[in-house]
């Protein structure tokens, strides 16, 4: 007998295999450590870097929703909650990142005495402190994922709407100024200090249009995919929610295109000998073709495609664009950090990439199926919900 919570019918038949995937990847990456423990670390922080991105996302545009509404928020509401639950495994998972940070960190290791530029930034990229920096993030992170979720179940409940949807705004508009705040200082501690002698001040806006990305397109997929066949049907049947989630999808890849290129344009015009070879690094060596995939398929092809007003309204068609929008977010993580991860990793370590992606990304899916079957799929506290269904139920 199963002792795991029923879920959507579609998550249903991904949830057990992803466990699997997840626990196979996870011992894979294990025994990678035995053999190299240096990669291991590196090829860990890849995927978690890819793979936090869900969770940190999830909660970024769920308070985005709760400040502008809309009926796509109601028709992904659940999700994005279910998705800021994961935030604690999240928390955990960081953990072993933590042993291993002279692995990974150039400013970590006993070395660094000698650089005159390390040294200058020896307060700020001090072991301790980035772990009590990386513990402040997640508690601000997990508390606001409670808060916003306790608020939104309150509604449920019966709770006074005008008052709690009040709360609930308040919480998102304070939450969005932490999340900035967090996000950006996360981003610079995690990823742009693997190279701690270049800096780039968009690269917190970055990640955060990243984040937000990734989790539009994850919900995107499952809306479009199994939505006629959950309690959703009605829902995107009566509203333009699955059109508006393409707008939005939309509204991103504009966004991310605009961003990406910015930082590329500041950095190539001022051209400054401590800024540049960041990009001269991945101009060469085969990562040219990386940064060309993505001008391609994260933003030409999906650009030209959401364009269309049909493609929006097509469920099979948006979630495969937003399935492609979710496979080149890993390749454009893979490109801000994969140079200084793969600097003499070898073909061994694209393999341990693939065991820690496979592992760490099959276990949070699996949370994340757990949390979806622990609360109904539509917010039946919302008044314009319940205007919707009615006529649908009559």
């Amino acid at each position: 007998m199963s002792t795991l919570p029923p879920v959507l019918p579609g998550l249903e038949r991904l949830r057990r295999p992803a466990l699997l995937v997840g626990g196979a990847g996870l011992v894979l990456t294990l025994a990678g450590f035995l053999f190299d423990p240096g990669q291991f670390f590196r090829s860990y922080l890849l995927a978690y870097l890819f793979v936090v991105n869900f969770a940190i996302g999830c909660l970024s545009v769920s308070m985005i929703h709760h400040l502008t509404g809309g009926y796509w928020g109601l028709a992904i509401r659940r999700l994005l909650e279910a998705g800021t639950r994961t935030l604690p495994w999240a928390a955990l998972a960081f953990v072993p990142l933590a042993f291993g940070l002279p692995h990974v960190y150039p400013w970590a290791r006993p070395e660094a005495a000698q650089d005159p530029v390390l040294q200058q930034k020896a307060l700020y990229l001090d072991p301790a402190f980035f772990l009590v920096r990386a513990a402040f993030y997640f508690l601000v992170w997990v508390l606001l994922a409670r808060a916003l979720n306790r608020a939104s179940l309150a509604l449920d409940a019966g709770a006074d709407y005008l008052r709690t949807s009040r709360r609930l705004r308040g919480l998102s508009g304070g939450g969005l100024v932490l999340m900035g705040l967090t996000i950006t200082f996360s981003s610079v501690d995690w990823a742009m200090s693997l190279d701690p002698h270049w800096m780039s001040t968009i690269w917190g806006l970055l990640f955060m249009v990243g984040s937000a990305l990734a989790a539009m397109s994850l919900v995107a997929v499952i809306v479009a995919f199994l939505g006629a066949d959950t309690p959703l049907a009605p829902l995107l049947r009566a509203t333009p929610a699955l059109h508006d989630l393409g707008k939005l999808l939309f509204a991103f890849v504009m966004l991310w295109a605009y961003v990406s290129y910015s930082q590329f344009l500041i950095i190539w015009s001022g051209n400054l000998p401590e800024e540049v070879p960041w990009y001269i690094h991945r101009l060469h060596g085969g990562w040219q073709i990386v940064g060309l995939t993505l001008v391609v398929f994260q933003f030409a092809l999906p650009f030209l495609l959401l364009l269309s007003r049909g493609l929006k309204q097509d469920p099979r068609r948006l979630g495969a664009v937003a399935a492609g929008l979710l496979a080149m977010r890993l390749v454009d993580v893979y490109w801000l950090v994969g140079p200084e991860l793969h600097r003499s990793g070898g073909f061994a370590g694209y393999l341990l990439d693939v065991a820690a992606l496979f592992g760490l990304g099959g276990l949070w899916f699996f949370a994340f199926t757990r949390e979806v079957a622990e609360r109904p799929l539509l917010p039946s506290g919302e008044p314009d919900l319940r205007e919707i269904l009615e006529p649908a139920r009559g």
